[in-house]
């Protein structure tokens, strides 16, 4: 089957070379930047240090959080009310 496109005639196997050529030239240029860089990864991969300060301090409020839930009265009493009955099933 032929597909016209501006003026150009491919049939779908033209397309699928195509698809082709332009897949090894893309990894032809993934291979050369690779080598170029002598294999190594960016300098700058990974969080920065602003980033790690922001993930400290989600870390902190976020345990801060879970720490007063946790340490609150009716919370404790639920907690022990669900040992008690691990306990009694246990034997």
């Amino acid at each position: 089957m032929n597909v016209k496109t501006e003026g150009i005639s491919w049939t779908r196997e033209a397309k699928r070379a195509r698809a082709a050529e332009r897949l090894r030239e893309a990894a032809a240029r993934a291979a050369r930047v690779l080598s170029e860089q002598g294999g190594r990864r960016r300098a700058d991969a990974g969080m920065s240090t602003a980033e790690y300060a922001v993930g400290t301090i989600a870390a902190c409020g976020f345990a801060g959080l879970l720490f007063k839930v946790v340490t609150s009265p009716d919370v404790q009493q639920m907690l022990a009310s669900l040992v008690q009955k691990a306990l009694a099933l246990a034997g």
